[in-house]
């Protein structure tokens, strides 16, 4: 069975501290890029009601300010043959969060990697191709980490979108 790894993953934003306030333009903004990250700087601009200069420098500034973290496509896991989905939850030992959850996101097939309060220490969601595929990421790669005391599985039925996110209020 495959130690496969992916590269290390871009640390995900959630520090709880802000770049700054935002305006409502900029709110603007990023519910137009979140409905089309695809978005000309133009039409962008026309949708926001300023200038493509404005835009530019927003949409920029909201980038190097970390509020924009990157541009997606958002992909369908079935159809993309990935059907076989999961959240794991994981209690560690104290003090090697870190350690483990850079490792956890480095392996093949763990989508999201989370933090916790609460009776787990981590989450992860895993999105697989089939079920001996997740057997073997979560008894080989997952429970083989350092530090994982112990695991407990979730498998995800089907999954919905929530009514709206926050930039689209």
């Amino acid at each position: 069975m495959s130690q496969e790894t992916s590269p290390a993953p871009a640390v995900a934003g959630g520090t709880g501290r802000s770049a700054g306030p935002l305006d409502e333009v900029d709110r603007r903004i990023l519910r137009e890029l979140v409905d089309d990250g695809r978005l000309s700087m133009r039409t962008l601009a026309e949708r926001v009601h300023v200038s493509r200069t404005n835009a530019y420098a927003r949409v920029e500034r909201l980038i190097r300010d970390g509020v924009i973290t990157g541009f997606r496509a958002r992909v369908a896991p079935e159809p993309a043959g990935l059907g076989t989905s999961a959240y794991i939850a994981l209690t560690i030992e104290q003090n090697t969060w870190r350690e483990v959850s850079e490792e956890l996101a480095r392996v093949r097939y763990v989508e999201h990697v989370a933090l916790l309060s609460g009776e787990h220490d981590v989450l992860a969601l895993v999105r697989a191709p089939d079920n001996a595929t997740l057997r073997d990421v979560v008894l080989e790669r997952v429970q083989s980490i350092a530090g994982v005391l112990s695991t407990r599985t979730w498998l995800v039925f089907e999954e919905f979108d929530g009514a709206q996110s926050p930039w689209q209020q």
